[in-house]
């Protein structure tokens, strides 16, 4: 029976990493460019790297997945091998292909995995056929962008099936990441469809635990149990 990965928190804020880490609910983190720019971090690499150190030595050996800033060759390369360094649960994603496509991300890809022993988690994917590719490279992890499918008209949770067949069949143990997530129900439906993983921000955690008709029962239970028994 295939067991699944479990929830990876996208952020870096270690205020939210703690709080969610506390729980036990989540089983690694994910971030990006973006997520890193929006959270404050503005002092370059030395500011990138001392936060990324610092998410990693906080959830290991949960893994960490941090992306490289450059579409160039020789650059993924440096940045993936001094990413891999920070930390052993630090692993390193790479988009699919660059702005106007091409075959040399995956080529990093089997390098990475094959040459230097990197963990890799290859990103920015919209179907179950790039998945597959990245799977065949050699790629720990294939992150399909969900949300973004879904937005395109197209129904994500499809893809995870057949992608989940493909890697089944071929026997291939990537591991399927499910991200860009837009809504709670996103969560457990992708799970269903068979992702191993799936990422959620913060916001999204809080969706799932907190329920209004919950919220409502526990204030009944509560103003029961004072008229059953009244505090001194």
């Amino acid at each position: 029976m295939r067991r699944l990965t479990g929830l990876f928190l996208d952020t870096s804020d270690l205020g939210e990493i703690r709080r969610y880490q506390e729980l036990g609910i989540i089983r690694g983190v994910t971030t990006n460019p973006t997520i890193l720019l929006k959270e404050g971090i503005r002092d370059g690499w030395e500011g990138m790297e001392e936060r990324c150190r610092q998410i990693a030595q906080q959830v290991d050996p949960l893994p960490v997945s941090v992306e490289v800033t450059t579409n160039e060759p020789e650059g993924m390369l440096d940045q993936a091998r001094r990413f891999a360094a920070w930390a052993a649960n630090i692993n390193v994603k790479i988009t699919i292909h660059g702005p106007e496509g091409g075959t040399e991300n995956l080529k990093l890809v089997h390098e990475l995995e094959k040459e230097h022993n990197i963990r890799v988690n290859v990103t920015a994917m919209m179907s179950a056929q790039q998945c597959l590719l990245a799977a065949m490279a050699g790629a720990t992890y294939v992150s399909l962008f969900g949300g973004r499918v879904n937005n395109m008209g197209y129904d994500s949770r499809e893809e995870i099936r057949r992608l989940r067949e493909l890697l089944d069949a071929f026997d291939l143990p990537a591991k399927i990441i499910v991200g860009s997530t837009r809504e709670v129900l996103n969560i457990i439906e992708w799970f269903q469809a068979g992702a191993d993983i799936v990422t959620a921000t913060p916001k999204l955690l809080e969706g799932m635990l907190v329920h209004p008709y919950s919220k409502e029962t526990v204030k009944q239970f509560l103003q029961d149990g004072q008229r059953l028994v009244p505090v001194a």
